[in-house]
């Protein structure tokens, strides 16, 4: 009797499909289709927002808690429980992601991130508080690369990088709405002091109530389906798409359609996404990990200390903090809003390196204002909302460039390594740096920090000018052949 064959030879002796449904969904115009993938998936980044927010909002709270009782370092503690369960959501996420598909994947974390975030509300304990934030942080890393790449497959090319960056900024309308509920639920004469900070939570709970059936609308992604052999799903949900805007009076043209040679596998070994992304695609490798990690330092650095710089060195009280970090999130969101629409018109390079340099230059010139106690309250407020309209713009395309520059089977999985080493690397490191350096109350130390955070982003910039795809208007698969795709002489 014959051994059985081995994974490589049923993969080799499965059958090439051709199909040009990849172009056929990137030459759909912007529809209400669209705009449901950006609402019902997009919210991931408004909850993310919502939930950075309030864990600084309530710190106070927590500690002013009769049942929790907290101490600096249990609130210290708690956003690392909630770091570390993003990094490791992401990654196990990312993997069932790209294994079991899209649209299971944005169900089971939405679901998590739910269920964990209304638990956190009802804590009663350090232990159970941390167990929720490591559970809620879990949902949104796995949320993370299922909807950055079921986004990014949908979205035609032509405004894949607007779309994106505009999705990324939501989460300054997370981090706004965060804010203001902080200011209301926080509010002695409104609600008891241990009950304001539980009210808070379940902010998030709500909108992830709301949008959680808007998901069943959303289809498998096409893409996706097409190298685990199911075409004819595939064609189906294309053409249900397409049957939809020529009902809509949208004529769709065929003579820009270019055909893929497709051999269907089960799933991609972690050998083979790992040498994928870092030998095959290793300068696009360096190009994402350069990014995420100088946009992670940077925000997390200035984002999770910005209470302590306003009342250290602007005698701000803590209960007012809520009103200056409104500006701050206005400036954040309009950067990818209006500067979004230039990385698909002057293209990925150009925009990424001066998104990044220009943050570079602003920090160290307010830097160095700061320094020289040049700054009022006011105009430091002003500096951060100008630096970080260019900073908020530069760090939505590193999640741009790393969901878009490798191959479609490995997709989610890349997003989630690149997310867990720049949060890991910038994110956790960020914040206890700049908060030693704000111990000292010496604004020359601080300075020092935010130079450093400078030189990431000048860094990083200059590695993009160099070795940064140009994705602009073309295809994913165009910009990274997938590992299924069949050339004619593979046959």
């Amino acid at each position: 009797m014959s051994a059985p064959p081995t994974a490589a030879v049923r993969e080799k002796n499965t059958a090439v499909v051709e199909t040009d449904l990849p172009s056929r969904l990137d030459r759909l115009p912007w529809g209400r289709f669209h705009s449901l993938i950006v609402v019902a998936l997009g919210v991931t980044w408004l909850l993310d927002g919502l939930e950075v927010t309030l864990a600084g909002a309530v710190a106070s709270a927590l500690k002013a808690s009769p049942t929790l009782q907290f101490t600096n370092a249990d609130v210290g503690l708690a956003g690392s429980a909630y770091i570390a369960g993003a990094v490791l959501g992401a990654l196990g996420f990312g993997w069932m992601t790209d294994r079991l598909g899209r649209r299971k994947l944005f169900f089971i974390t939405l679901a998590l991130y739910l269920a964990a975030t209304a638990a956190t509300a009802f804590s009663w304990n350090l232990a159970s508080f941390l167990l929720f934030r490591f559970l809620t942080g879990a949902g949104i890393g796995g949320e993370y690369t299922a909807i950055n790449s079921t986004i990014q497959e949908f979205t035609p090319a032509r405004v894949r990088g607007w779309t994106d960056l505009g999705i990324n900024g939501t989460f300054w309308v997370g981090a706004g709405l965060g804010a203001a509920g902080s200011l209301v639920l926080l509010d002695p004469n409104l609600l008891p002091p241990d009950w304001g900070w539980r009210a808070c939570f379940f902010i998030g709970a709500v909108l992830a109530l709301v949008i959680l059936p808007m998901r069943v609308w959303v289809p498998e992604s096409p893409r996706w389906l097409l190298t685990r052999g199911g075409e004819p799903d595939a064609r189906s949900i294309v053409e249900a798409l397409e049957t939809r805007f020529r009902r809509e009076g949208h004529t769709l043209v065929d003579h820009e359609l270019i055909a893929l040679r497709l051999r269907a596998r089960g799933h991609t070994p972690l050998r083979e996404v790992f040498h994928t992304l870092f030998n095959v695609h290793r300068r696009r490798a360096l190009v994402g990990l350069s990014l995420m990690t100088a946009q992670a330092f940077f925000y997390n650095a200035i984002f999770f200390t910005y209470a302590l710089v306003l009342t250290d060195f602007y005698q701000v009280p803590p209960a007012h903090i809520g009103w200056y970090l409104l500006p701050f999130a206005l400036g954040n969101f309009l950067g990818p809003l209006v500067l979004g629409r230039l990385f698909d018109v002057i293209g990925r390079r150009k925009m990424i390196a001066a998104t990044y340099g220009i943050s570079a230059v602003l920090l160290t010139l307010s830097g160095y204002l700061f320094e020289q106690h040049m700054l009022t309250v006011v105009t430091q407020t002003i500096a951060w909302m100008v630096i970080f309209f260019f900073a908020s713009a530069a760090a939505s395309s590193a999640y741009l460039t790393v969901s878009e520059s490798f191959p479609l089977e490995i997709r989610a999985l890349a997003i989630a390594v690149f997310y867990a080493f720049g949060t890991a690397l910038g994110g956790i490191a960020g914040p206890a740096f700049f908060g030693r350096l704000i111990d000292t109350h010496q604004r020359s130390e601080v300075f020092s920090g935010y130079l450093v955070g400078s030189a990431l982003m000048l860094a990083a910039a200059v590695i993009a000018a160099i070795w940064g795809v140009d994705a602009e208007r073309r295809s994913l698969e165009h910009v990274a052949r997938p590992l299924s795709s069949v050339l004619d002489d593979e046959e």
